[in-house]
């Protein structure tokens, strides 16, 4: 039987509103460290998840800040968005840290930069529509791409999800298909979650 998918929200700021969205069953909660996002989280916010495993989002850092913020913020898993060498990421395995590694994707060729992180490196990638910045972009790029993808290792869908993706997502098939990451189609602001839009998703990703 088929695992149901991992749902992670991504760009949580705000204590109430992480206590909340945690409440609906999420299964990952991202919190960026990355200085450039409006989504930046500068200090400990009022709640942090206790069920939610915790992702912290961080791009091009170095690994003595990445285990600064793990230890602050109890983190579970780092996401690394920038050009994190293969060699960076085996020095933070090397440490104990899970990862995910994110990959800005527009043709079939933006995959094949996977293969030096497919050995175990990382414990899932993420798919996300290449722009000039680094993710939130609130666009979705050509899922039909991922079809060229072989590896290994687990992936979380990402780039311009909404609440009306649910039946698109439940239809997309891929065996490497791990979960969906959602973060700026789900958002009043930057870095403040519609709930209600949530639970729609939610709901709608669980009918059969």
């Amino acid at each position: 039987m088929k695992q149901p998918l991992l749902i992670k929200v991504c760009g949580m700021t705000q204590g109430d509103n992480i206590r909340r969205a945690e409440s609906l069953g999420i299964d990952l909660m991202g919190f960026v460290f990355y200085p450039k996002s409006p989504r930046c989280l500068s200090q400990l916010p009022g709640y942090l998840p206790r069920r939610a495993r915790r992702v912290g989002v961080f791009v091009d850092e170095t690994k003595e800040n990445v285990a600064i913020y793990a230890d602050r913020f109890g983190l579970d898993y780092l996401q690394l968005h920038g050009h994190e060498s293969p060699e960076y990421c085996r020095t933070l395995r090397r440490r104990g840290f899970r990862l995910i590694k994110a990959f800005q994707i527009a043709g079939p060729q933006d995959l094949t930069a996977t293969a030096e992180y497919d050995d175990g490196l990382c414990d899932y990638f993420l798919f996300d529509t290449k722009t000039p910045g680094y993710g939130g972009s609130g666009n979705q790029f050509d899922w039909t791409l991922l079809q060229a993808y072989r590896g290994r290792t687990p992936f979380l869908l990402s780039g311009g999800i909404s609440a009306y993706s649910a039946s698109a997502v439940r239809a997309f098939r891929h065996p490497a298909l791990a979960g969906v990451d959602l973060n700026s189609r789900f958002e009043t602001e930057p870095g403040l979650k519609d709930i209600a839009r949530l639970q729609q998703f939610i709901n709608e990703l669980k009918k059969a």
